[in-house]
């Protein structure tokens, strides 16, 4: 049953990642929008993600607020990885017109909005982007949006496939992600990414943020 308030009163607090572990039965997952430095100007990141595992399910960039690229990642993050019973966002104008709420709606998903002020109810996906915008944007300084999403699309399958995680054990989003639809459905389960032949992990990924070996070294101009 879809959960309908007054837009102007949108007060509904995120559910927290621990009512909403995907071996609880519970999936949660949330969207969020950052602006983010290309070249001489600025592009716009939304990304999808699994709230228990922190996994990123799917992502657009654009050079427009338009709501399109909100609805063409949701989309993707549905086909592939299924519904989750609750979505949370922030009270953007994307996420909150009737084309992408409708969305949601349509395919049985409760809706779940930051409270005004409350950054803390989206504060995996924001720290999804530090770790993004520090270990890779601001380092590579992409001078266009075709660098940009290939750049993106490399950071977000090491974070995903590759990169341990403290929070979950040390073991990475897409692991345990896997391990907690394993952990509901048993052998029912099935990998959207797998079955469709496309894997998150890239041979080609390497680690974005400085290693050892490169933090003794002083940069130079």
């Amino acid at each position: 049953m879809m959960l309908l308030w007054p837009w102007a009163k949108l007060e509904q607090r995120a559910v927290c990642a621990e009512r909403c572990k995907y071996g609880s039965g519970r999936r949660s997952a949330a969207a969020l929008l950052t602006p983010l430095p290309i070249g001489r100007g600025f592009l716009y990141l939304v990304a999808v993600i699994d709230w228990a595992s922190r996994a990123v399910l799917a992502w657009r960039l654009s050079n427009t607020l338009d709501t399109r690229f909100c609805i063409d990642a949701l989309e993707e993050a549905l086909a592939r990885f299924g519904t989750p019973e609750i979505f949370n966002t922030d009270q953007g104008s994307q996420f909150t017109s009737t084309a992408f709420t409708g969305r949601l709606a349509a395919a049985g998903i409760q809706i779940s909005m930051d409270g005004r002020g409350r950054w803390m109810d989206n504060v995996f996906i924001e720290r999804l982007w530090r770790s993004l915008k520090y270990e890779d944007i601001y380092l590579k300084g992409y001078a266009d949006g075709r660098e940009a999403k290939a750049g993106i699309a490399n950071w977000i399958s090491f974070y995903n496939g590759r990169r341990p995680h403290q929070a979950l054990g040390n073991r990475t989003p897409m692991a345990v992600w896997r391990d907690g639809v394993t952990g509901a459905l048993g052998d029912k389960a099935v990998d959207m990414t797998l079955r469709h032949g496309r894997s998150l992990d890239n041979a080609d990924t390497l680690p974005t943020g400085p290693q050892p070996q490169q933090q003794q070294t002083g940069l130079v101009a």
